[in-house]
């Protein structure tokens, strides 16, 4: 264990396998499997866990299931289950379930607004704002996303100040985290520490949201680090990515980012060994290998 100087001493893993994993796997795992992943993962120490989504079943039919999921999950004490809800139905059918925490998400180019929302980037705050305000009234908390925070397969380069105009006007509407996301993996660590650096809130509200597609998500996560953030998005085994962009590829994976922090002597409450038996047996369920190195290192299956 050696520490750098000006990281955190400890990391929350805010993981999005169940939800953002899931949702881009060709496999369709039944719901079962489902509930018993996110037991699986609290056993291993992950206390965030997004569970699942409220977006309709025809564009993600992947998580068609999310109402029966939320009634098989046992909610453990000192657990957070955030949902993701795309618009107010969405909301009545989380709030319905009893969720207490919910994420919304924006993108932050016109491109991937219109594919993804089917609105501009200025007419989907038309939308998140009653969804924040009715889940604030209702004492739920919103987190949001931003998309496409560095680069755009349409559009190409993303401006900063683009990013943080939305990730601004996201929080001003009373969410009180803001996940930064490098949708298809472009980002370096200059550009991630460049973007931090601009959100004139400060590290205090922002979490960051790295895809391995060009195997910077690590380096991209040490920066922002230290940088000051101290919340990391990663999804068990690397699994995942965005169906709505097709060059989006896995997920940072929880395995790896739990080595190298563990590795940092930062702190993080997982148990390495109990996740990467549980990323190896979903990987038996979706029918192919971890695209994870730390479970591919240490999985007791050949």
């Amino acid at each position: 264990m050696h520490r750098i100087d000006g990281l955190p001493d400890h990391v929350t893993i805010y993981e999005v396998g169940p939800r953002d994993g899931l949702q881009n796997e060709a496999a369709i795992l039944p719901v079962d499997v489902k509930a018993e992943f996110v037991e699986r993962l609290v056993d291993a120490g992950l206390t965030t866990i997004e569970t699942t989504s409220f977006v309709h079943p025809t564009w993600v039919p992947q998580l068609a299931d999310a109402a029966d999921l939320l009634t098989r999950i046992e909610r453990r004490p000192g657990i957070r289950y955030p949902v993701l809800v795309p618009n107010e139905r969405g909301l009545d059918r989380a709030l319905e379930h009893g969720v207490t925490e919910i994420a919304i998400f924006g993108s932050a180019t016109e491109t991937f607004a219109q594919r993804n929302l089917n609105r501009t980037i200025d007419s989907q705050f038309e939308m998140f704002a009653p969804v924040v305000s009715r889940a604030l009234e209702s004492g739920v908390r919103v987190r949001a996303y931003v998309s496409m925070c560095f680069g755009d397969p349409w559009e190409g380069p993303v401006p900063i100040a683009k990013v943080v105009e939305v990730g601004m006007r996201l929080l001003d509407l009373g969410c009180f985290e803001l996940s930064l996301g490098d949708t298809i993996g472009v980002g370096t660590p200059g550009h991630a520490r460049a973007l931090i650096e601009s959100f004139p809130c400060g590290p205090g509200p922002l979490a960051v949201h790295f895809h391995d597609t060009y195997g910077q998500a690590l380096a991209n996560t040490l920066e922002a680090l230290r940088c000051g953030v101290t919340v990391v998005d990663a999804a068990a085994g690397g699994i995942g990515g965005c169906p709505y962009a097709e060059s989006a590829t896995g997920n940072l994976a929880t395995e790896d980012l739990v080595w190298m922090l563990h590795g940092l002597g930062v702190e993080t409450g997982v148990d390495l060994g109990s996740l990467v038996d549980t990323s190896t047996w979903l990987a038996k369920r979706l029918g192919r290998p971890s695209p994870s190195s730390v479970v591919r290192a240490l999985s007791k299956e050949p």
